[in-house]
C-alpha cells in the first residue's frame, strides 16, 4: 500500500511518498510562519507533485494522504479542531479533505502528531510486537498517545492521553493549554529557556553563554559537570518520569514507547525512567518494558499507512 504522508511541526514540515514500511522519496519544508498552515498547503501539493514523479507514480498509485498534525483533531471528518495559541490558527478554518481531493483526487486522513507517531511504531517500530502500548514525546512540547487491544485511544472529544498536559507540580509554570504545572510546561523544550534563566547561579553557568537554550546544550553542559546544568537535568527526569507514572497508571500498558528530540540522549534518559517507573508504578502483574522509539524523525509519516487501512476496515 501507499500513501502521501505528511508531517507538520512548529519549525517544519516534512513531505513523504510511503509504501508500507518504506519512505520512497522524501522532502522537509521549513515553515517561515508558524501560524498559517493555509500558505503551507500550496508547498506541501507541489512537493508531493514532484516526489511522486520521481518515484514514477501517479496520485492514483496511492491509497490517500495522511497528515500528522501537532493540535487537537477529528480524525473522522479530517478537521482540525483545536492548535497550541501561536501555531497554524488558521487551520480550524480549513477544509482539508477538499484541499486532498482538489489536488490528488484522494481522501485525507488527519491525526494528531504523537498519536500518529504511535502508528508507526506500532505499524514497523519498536512496538510492533505488543498492543497496549503508551508512548510519551520529548521534544518542542511533550507529546502522549495510548492504543489498547492494538486500537488508538482517542475519546469522545479527541483528547484521550494528552500526556504532555498531565499535571505534575500542582502551583506549577504556566502552560500553553491554559493549565499550570504541566509535564509540557515544567520540562519541554519551548518552557527550557525560562527554566534556565531563573535558575539560581545560572548566570555563572555554561548555560548562560549559549546562543540556543536546549535539551543538547543541557545535556551537554550537564555531562562537563556544570552545577547548574545537572541540576535542571535531573529535574527535567523527574518531571518526565512522574508523567510516565501517571500515564502507566492511567492505560495499563505493557509497553511505555519514549520518542522525541529529547531521546538524542536515551543514554542519561531511559535508564532513569526505567528505573523510576518500575520503582513507582503500581503494578502488580509485572514490569511494563520501556523501549526507545525505533523511526525517530519518520514515525510521524510511517503512521500514514496504518491511519489510511484503518478508514477502510
Amino acid at each position: 500500500m501507499k500513501a502521501i504522508a505528511i508531517d507538520t511541526g512548529g519549525s517544519h514540515a516534512a513531505c513523504a511518498i510511503i509504501d508500507e514500511c518504506r519512505i520512497l522519496a522524501a522532502e522537509h519544508i521549513p515553515v517561515a510562519d508558524a501560524r498559517c498552515f493555509g500558505t503551507l498547503l500550496p508547498r506541501l501539493a507541489a512537493a508531493a507533485t514532484v516526489l511522486l514523479e520521481r518515484c514514477g507514480l501517479t496520485a492514483r498509485d496511492c491509497r490517500g494522504v495522511g497528515v500528522s498534525f501537532p493540535g487537537i483533531v477529528d480524525p473522522f471528518s479530517g478537521r482540525i479542531l483545536s492548535t497550541p495559541k501561536g501555531k497554524y490558527e488558521d487551520s480550524i478554518a480549513l477544509d482539508l479533505p477538499e484541499w486532498s481531493r482538489e489536488c490528488f483526487h484522494l481522501p485525507l486522513r488527519i491525526e494528531n502528531d504523537a498519536r500518529m507517531a504511535l502508528l508507526g511504531e506500532k505499524h514497523c517500530g519498536t512496538a510492533r510486537a505488543f498492543d497496549d502500548i503508551v508512548m510519551l514525546t520529548l521534544g518542542t512540547g511533550v507529546g502522549g498517545a495510548a492504543m489498547m487491544d492494538g486500537r488508538l485511544l482517542r475519546g469522545k472529544h479527541f483528547q484521550a492521553c494528552l500526556g504532555g498536559h498531565l499535571p505534575v507540580v500542582f502551583d506549577g509554570r504556566a502552560c500553553i493549554c491554559g493549565s499550570t504545572g504541566c509535564v509540557e510546561a515544567e520540562a519541554s523544550t519551548w518552557a527550557l529557556p525560562e527554566i534556565c534563566r531563573v535558575w539560581p547561579g545560572f548566570a555563572q553557568s555554561g548555560l548562560a553563554r549559549e546562543p540556543v537554550l536546549d535539551f543538547a546544550a543541557l545535556f551537554r553542559w550537564s555531562a562537563a559537570g556544570d552545577a547548574v546544568a545537572m541540576a535542571i537535568k535531573d529535574r527535567c527526569l523527574q518531571v518526565w518520569a512522574c508523567g510516565a507514572v501517571g500515564l502507566v497508571h492511567a492505560y495499563d500498558p505493557e509497553l511505555l514507547v519514549l520518542g522525541g528530540a529529547v531521546m538524542k540522549s536515551a543514554d542519561q534518559v531511559l535508564p532513569f525512567l526505567d528505573d523510576y517507573v518500575h520503582s513507582h508504578a503500581w503494578t502488580p502483574w509485572g514490569k511494563v518494558q520501556l523501549r526507545q522509539a525505533e523511526l525517530g524523525g519518520e514515525a510521524g509519516l510511517l503512521g500514514a499507512v496504518p491511519l489510511l487501512k484503518e478508514t477502510c476496515r
